[in-house]
């Protein structure tokens, strides 16, 4: 029973006989790549290959874009707010907050490449 003929031809397996793309399982090179689809392993070291270096700083780059972000959008709020024009204080809190906490994330990774710069610096070769 090697051959899909054979597995076919059992008694009791009637309801595969009604399959009619059942004879393409016994050769396997009819079958076709799905259109897109590429093989997500090889796509992600084709990208980390050169790419990890440029990636790393995009990242930084948009990360102290937001932090810029959010603290224009917290001045813009206490502005509102001095003026009269938003009697709304909860608002202006979140984005003092939201202001306050990208600043203190910001903060914390340039600490972090920074000591990361250091020890790669104190490596002897």
């Amino acid at each position: 029973m090697s051959n899909i003929s054979d597995i076919l031809a059992v008694p009791g397996l009637k309801g595969l006989s009604g399959i009619s793309s059942a004879s393409s399982l016994a050769s396997p090179a009819k079958f076709k790549r799905l259109e897109g689809y590429e093989d997500s392993i090889l796509k992600r070291e084709e990208e980390t290959k050169g790419s990890t270096f440029d990636g790393l700083l995009h990242s930084a780059m948009n990360m102290i874009k937001e932090t810029n972000d959010y603290s224009n959008e917290a001045a813009e709020a206490e502005l509102a707010y001095a003026m009269g024009l938003t009697e709304n204080t909860h608002d202006l809190q979140v984005a003092q907050m939201k202001a306050n906490i990208s600043l203190q994330y910001t903060v914390a990774v340039r600490n972090a490449v920074i000591e990361a710069y250091k020890e790669i610096m104190q490596l002897q070769f």
